[in-house]
């Protein structure tokens, strides 16, 4: 790895880490410094190597801490999740359809409070950093006023964050409902403000389908010309009678994926979240689209969804994200997602990598959001978002570590055993923004 020479480092405007360090640049790759020593300056990491071959003594720099034995890895990075939904989390009952009329509709149309949607914005970012993610894909609500304050809410913490205005003008309650006219201004308004500026990007967002009209589905293709690399972001074959709806609504389509395509929604920002009821000819057309699909094995399993075909998505080529999809989701633990994915291959006979996995949540998910020259790994020139994970918080999970053989056995305990109570730090842009204790202990030595 490069490094800038010395003379381009000041230690005494920077700030020095010490722990192990792992990152995953491919699927297939794990590079790991058992005595890793890394310095952040300006919010990006400008030195990362060997403990040993630091030119500086620790009281050199501004900051220093020493995570001893931990594990530093890049932040975790998830490509679906509602910020509204975190009241709705773990309700009984219901599957799909149903969930959105007796759950999700309710906690959304909190959001038209402005005082509420500010309180539960800050919840929400707060909470994906507790849980060791800096940077998400995000559905805010239909009102134009809690995009803002989530944009807002996301500067403030400096985080990473690709968002949009909820697209509804029908098969809604009416206190959610916008026009497709309504809901294009107040995107574009949105896109002026907000895209491109500080960490943020915008996502043009209809709900999925059902609830937009073919002429809001126009106004939406119509804002992927307002500004220079703007995303999409939305839902498909989630479930049997949600299909059965969109062919009912769309009779022209060939398939679901179809109407997305008629209006040129499916590009290479397109993320779009399950997937799981996916004809082959849709398979093609995502594929040959350079459309992703967003995993959430928590949400499918809890909402009765299905099983998401690891199989075909690998014949077929389409790219892959991992959400936690929060609130169908029932945990915003990247970790926890990743563990729920390799069960829901392994029961449709496909072994996912505990390398395949890590990748998934950090540098594959930058790649999906076009984002991996800023994020995803620890190379020197990117974005120091970062996680300090610790199994000393689980004893089970240490005692596991203690027995691992290799650091890839480990890996895939971290994975399968480890969720938030493991994540002692989160930094994002060389900002510590998370800490156990608040901070109050700063990590000094081995921990395991």
């Amino acid at each position: 790895m490069n490094h800038p020479k010395k003379t381009e480092i000041q230690p005494k405007h920077s700030t020095l880490i010490l722990a192990q360090t792992l990152d995953f640049p491919e699927p297939d790759t794990i590079r790991h410094r058992p005595r890793a020593a890394l310095i952040i300056s300006q919010g990006r990491i400008v030195w990362h190597g060997d403990r040993s071959d630091l030119a500086w003594s620790k009281d050199a720099f501004a900051e220093c801490h020493d995570y001893g034995d931990a594990w530093l890895l890049p932040g975790f990075i998830d490509c679906h999740v509602h910020a509204a939904q975190l009241p709705v989390m773990a309700s009984w009952g219901t599957q799909l359809l149903d969930w959105l009329n007796q759950y999700t509709f309710p906690a959304e149309r909190r959001f038209e409070q402005e005082s509420m949607a500010d309180q539960e914005n800050a919840r929400f970012l707060d909470q994906l950093l507790a849980h060791g993610t800096t940077t998400a894909m995000v559905f805010s609500t239909v009102h134009e006023q809690a995009t803002h304050s989530l944009f807002a809410a996301a500067e403030q913490r400096n985080m990473a964050v690709v968002a949009g205005k909820v697209l509804m003008d029908r098969h809604c309650p009416e206190y959610l409902q916008d026009t497709a006219q309504s809901g294009y201004d107040a995107s574009a308004r949105l896109i002026d403000q907000w895209h491109g500026r500080s960490r943020l990007q915008y996502a043009v967002t209809p709900r999925f389908a059902p609830t937009s009209s073919e002429a809001q589905l126009e106004q939406a293709s119509a804002l992927m010309s307002r500004a220079k690399g703007l995303y999409v972001q939305t839902h498909i074959a989630e479930n049997p009678d949600e299909i059965a709806w969109v062919k009912a609504l769309f009779p022209w389509a060939k398939d679901y994926a179809d109407v997305y395509h008629r209006y040129g929604l499916l590009h290479e920002r397109s993320i779009l979240a399950h997937g799981i009821h996916l004809q082959p000819a849709e398979w093609q057309r995502l594929a040959s689209q350079q459309a992703r699909l967003a995993v959430c094995p928590t949400s499918n399993t809890f909402l009765g969804s299905g099983l998401f075909d690891f199989q075909t998505a690998a014949t077929t080529g389409v790219s892959l994200a991992y959400a936690s999809d929060v609130g169908g989701g029932t945990s915003l633990s990247m970790l926890v997602t990743a563990a729920e994915a390799y069960k829901v291959a392994q029961l449709g006979g496909h072994r996912l990598t505990a390398n395949q996995l890590a990748y998934g949540i950090t540098q594959g998910n930058a790649r999906a959001l076009s984002l991996e020259a800023e994020i995803g790994t620890l190379e020197v020139g990117k974005m120091a978002d970062l996680v300090i994970y610790s199994p000393a918080a689980k004893p089970l999970l240490l005692h596991r570590f203690d027995c691992a053989e290799t650091i890839e056995e480990q890996l895939f305990a971290m994975l399968i055993l480890g969720d938030e109570r493991c994540i002692e730090a989160t930094w994002v842009a060389g900002d510590r923004r998370f800490a156990v204790n608040g901070g109050s202990q700063k990590a000094a030595g081995s921990h395991y």
